[in-house]
């Protein structure tokens, strides 16, 4: 089994520094910075989408402009504070777990950039956990569902054999719109109601429940 997992929102719990760095590119524009909550619900898709999206209706927004501003301002903070973002309770448990498994194999699939996802992955020493990642320097931002087909392309697996763990509904469309199965979190930045209505077959209240929602044997029955 293919198990895909988004990074912020889902294993990452960054959304005060997502917020914080859209917050000054849209300051250091003289712009009024969209509301949090606005921030969080573009949290998955890539840097241009997402701000094509908060500065719909503004045709005085450089949209490319505050796009890179976010992105500088992001890595100038990551850079000073790797682990300013935490993971979530029980995250890198989960992936050491499923990660030690015969039947499993691991995948990212984020609408934050090639070097971010790089900077992730050594930040938490992650690299012989995940075995291959799509971003959205790779492919299309999300819900398009080119980074699940590219990572079963690359990785064996079809869609079939596929499911993709998110928090959002950019994730749970992709998914479905790949052909792979989809399940919800419920700690991230999308309400639960919107995940079922996108497809989660099931949204999880921890990540203790994420085995059984897989629908794996326990370890000591791994084949």
């Amino acid at each position: 089994m293919l198990v895909v997992f988004d990074v912020d929102g889902t294993l990452l719990d960054s959304q005060h520094g997502i917020v914080a760095a859209m917050t000054e590119a849209y300051e250091s524009h003289g712009l009024t910075a969209p509301a949090r909550e606005h921030v969080v619900g573009i949290v998955g898709l890539s840097v241009p989408e997402a701000v094509a999206r908060l500065s719909a209706g503004f045709d005085d927004h450089p949209v490319d402009a505050i796009g890179a501003a976010f992105r500088a301002s992001f890595m100038r903070a990551r850079q000073a504070e790797p682990h300013a973002d935490p993971l979530y309770p029980g995250a890198l448990e989960t992936l050491r777990a499923l990660a030690a498994r015969s039947d499993v194999t691991l995948a990212l699939a984020t609408g934050n950039s090639r070097r971010g996802v790089e900077r992730f992955l050594d930040t938490f020493e992650l690299r012989g956990l995940i075995a291959a990642s799509r971003t959205a320097d790779d492919a299309p931002s999300k819900p398009h569902p080119a980074m699940i087909r590219q990572l079963c392309d690359e990785l064996g697996y079809g869609p079939d054999a596929t499911v993709m763990i998110g928090d959002t509904t950019f994730d749970m469309l992709m998914a479905r719109d790949a052909g792979a199965r989809a399940i919800g979190v419920g700690w991230g930045y999308h309400p639960v109601d919107r995940l079922h209505a996108a497809g989660a077959e099931r949204v999880l209240s921890r990540f203790d429940e994420l085995t059984a929602a897989l629908g794996l044997p326990e370890p000591a029955e791994a084949a």
